[in-house]
């Protein structure tokens, strides 16, 4: 229900117009007398009354930018650059795979272990998590690993792109769905549960 000098809120997954304004994936619907909108929870509804929440703008990390965030260290910092990050929410980043990561498995037909992807996707969501002011010089451990499945070989030379994608976050416990694709071609999803060291 609109009620005048409010504006009400709901998610849209397409694109909306006339007296509606797009924002952070919400739509503002908007009726008179209402100045900007500040977002506060009512159920499946949001209603907003006068100010914008920011949006952060993603970041790129060097492999430098990644060990000040991360306590890996070669031959098992896994993660080559960060694309984009939102600190809490998402990151894509890249790992070029090499003969190092493939070592011994296999003699004369290398390929990058499926727990080498699943620890790169791990450390991935790391750098979402510890990159977050109040987590920074903390461990994110494993503590699940659930409906991982394996697509595609993954060779030296082949360019992994790693996603995590921030789900739940519940005190130092937290959710999120990974996946690594070569050249578009999925090689590895699943979803991954970590512990921030407290």
């Amino acid at each position: 229900m609109l009620r005048q000098r409010d504006r009400t809120v709901r998610r849209a997954h397409g694109q909306q117009s006339l007296g509606r304004r797009r924002f952070d994936g919400v739509v503002v619907l908007a009726t008179e007398g209402a100045a900007e909108p500040r977002l506060h929870d009512v159920g499946w509804e949001l209603h907003a009354h006068y100010t914008r929440r920011a949006v952060p703008a993603p970041q790129h990390l060097d492999r430098a930018a990644i060990e000040e965030i991360l306590p890996h260290r070669d031959p098992f910092l896994l993660v080559d650059e960060v694309l984009e990050l939102l600190p809490g929410e998402r990151v894509v980043a890249r790992k070029t795979v090499t003969d190092v990561d493939c070592a011994g498995h296999f003699p004369g037909n290398p390929i990058m272990p499926g727990v080498k992807m699943v620890e790169a996707l791990a450390q991935c969501g790391a750098v979402a998590v510890l990159s977050q002011p109040e987590n920074r010089g903390k461990l994110a451990l494993f503590a699940g690993i659930d409906d991982v499945r394996f697509k595609r070989i993954v060779r030296p030379g082949d360019v992994l792109d790693l996603s995590c994608e921030v789900e739940a976050v519940r005190g130092p416990i937290g959710r999120g769905k990974v996946r690594a694709s070569v050249d578009g071609e999925l090689a590895v999803r699943g979803t991954l549960t970590f512990a921030v060291e407290t």
